[in-house]
């Protein structure tokens, strides 16, 4: 639990996040992600997307992960949409964006968040290369949170 005080004296109460100290990093991470593959690029912890490049950044930043994420994330395993299955939100109050590939982020056997390609509906989902790069970015977090 973080404390914090805001300007008029009153208290404020944040569930850590170990993420969190590398949002900086984190940042980076989206933002090389997105000009390379040219989609969406997400990372969450458990709770909240802390960053986000592309189009979508104003939607996705700082909002609450859906339930379908968190439930890949306890999963502990990779997802791949498909055209043929149901398009999952990233976002617990919006349908707008969907998880085209999550690598869930583990560290000594725990999940700490996720990387993740976006999508519009409709949009394919993403291919190969991009579904390794998720996955390599995911493993280098966790990596770096071990240490």
């Amino acid at each position: 639990m973080e404390i914090y005080t805001d300007k008029e004296g009153g208290v404020i109460f944040r569930k850590y996040s170990l993420l969190g100290g590398l949002s900086d990093f984190a940042v980076q991470f989206c933002e090389t992600l997105n000009k390379n593959t040219g989609h969406i690029a997400v990372i969450c912890d458990r709770d909240t997307c802390l960053a986000v490049a592309g189009t979508a950044r104003r939607e996705i930043a700082d909002k609450r992960i859906s339930a379908e994420l968190e439930s890949i994330m306890s999963g502990r395993q990779f997802y791949h949409a498909s055209s043929d299955s149901d398009p999952l939100p990233v976002c617990d109050d919006s349908d707008k964006y969907f998880i085209s590939a999550a690598a869930p982020i583990l560290s000594e056997g725990d999940v700490l968040g996720c990387v993740l390609f976006a999508a519009l509906r409709g949009d394919a989902p993403v291919g190969d290369v991009e579904c390794k790069l998720a996955q390599t970015v995911a493993a280098f977090l966790g990596r770096q949170m071990e240490s």
